[in-house]
């Protein structure tokens, strides 16, 4: 089974976001048996507390099940070691898991836009307030995903 997390600041936007469409992406292709996907943060500040309203309504907009009771929580190193792919949104959350895992010696660590042709970052719609580019980078970034997995695990 392939493992992947999603990292962002505060596991309240970005990285659920990505976790559900995921979710919702994989069991479309009946590869549920074969891709676990979870999410995490990368700071304490919003652990324990559920998906970001605007997260909610966009995924209800655009017709993607979540788990209402998903509440943010710490990434940890065991996670590390269980996860195939630890995937972050931005560069902040790319150089705060090159500290926390000593530089990524496993190769795990990837930035969900680096599975596109724009390695750009993904902007955090706490600050932003921009639900719909949230979710239009996100669903690029996992389609590019989804390609790569398929090419390199033969699924």
């Amino acid at each position: 089974m392939i493992k992947i997390l999603f990292v962002c600041h505060g596991n309240i936007c970005r990285s659920p976001m990505a976790e559900f469409m995921m979710k919702d992406m994989v069991k479309y292709r009946q590869l549920d048996d074969e891709i676990y996907v979870d999410s995490a943060a990368l700071s304490t500040e919003e652990i324990g507390n559920g998906i970001h309203e605007g997260i909610r309504e966009k995924l209800e907009a655009v017709g993607v099940s979540y788990d209402e009771n998903k509440k943010a929580r710490m990434m940890t190193s065991r996670d590390y070691e269980e996860f195939d792919y630890i995937i972050g949104m931005d560069e902040l959350n790319m150089r705060e898991l090159r500290q926390l895992f000593n530089g990524d010696p496993d190769g795990k660590t990837y930035k969900l836009m680096e599975f596109t042709d724009n390695d750009k970052d993904i902007p955090d719609p706490w600050y932003t307030h921009d639900f719909d580019d949230t979710y239009d980078d996100i669903l690029v970034g996992l389609s590019g995903l989804l390609k790569c997995l398929k090419e390199a695990h033969d699924l």
